[in-house]
């Protein structure tokens, strides 16, 4: 096994995995992304990637990833990790390729210099908020996450004072 950036060649491997994250969430009637988005935000033809993975390979097959972005702190005047989407398959769960992949991400951070690794992880979501602890992270509860979106987005895009 191993943990590997992403490579335009792993797109359908990490759309696959996000399907399969999604339905595990009970939301892949939600996805909407197809390669082509992966393709244009991770690795575009022109200016920089907005967005990057990384990869974990067992016997050459994509098995889970880690999908994430650069963020900034007022408070700290740095960059961190936004980890959008952590995933493996349920047949190695277990296995270390969670903490790997996260192992990897905190590995950038630290040779950046960057302040934070940071995620969202559903209340129900047990397993995950387990897993979460035992690698020492700790929840925010006093911050609520609130979502602009859809009809509201486009209607305040509008508003004019």
């Amino acid at each position: 096994m191993s943990i590997r950036e992403a490579t335009a060649a792993d797109v359908p491997d990490i759309l696959r995995l996000v399907r399969d994250l999604a339905e595990y969430e009970r939301e892949l009637d939600k996805v909407e992304a197809t390669e082509q988005d992966f393709r244009r935000l991770m690795f575009p033809d022109e200016g920089p990637a907005t967005a990057f993975g990384h990869v974990a390979e067992v016997d050459g097959e994509v098995v889970g990833m880690a999908l994430w972005y650069v963020t900034f702190s007022t408070w700290t005047g740095g960059n961190g990790i936004w980890l959008e989407d952590l995933y493996v398959g349920p047949e190695h769960r277990g296995s270390g390729l969670g903490r790997e992949l996260l192992a990897a991400l905190a590995r950038i951070c630290v040779e950046r210099g960057y302040q934070r690794l940071e995620w969202w992880v559903l209340d129900w979501n047990e397993p995950s908020i387990g897993f979460y602890r035992s690698l020492g992270a700790a929840p925010y509860d006093e911050w609520t996450t609130y979502r602009l979106g859809d009809d509201a987005l486009v209607a305040l895009a509008g508003a004019t004072d």
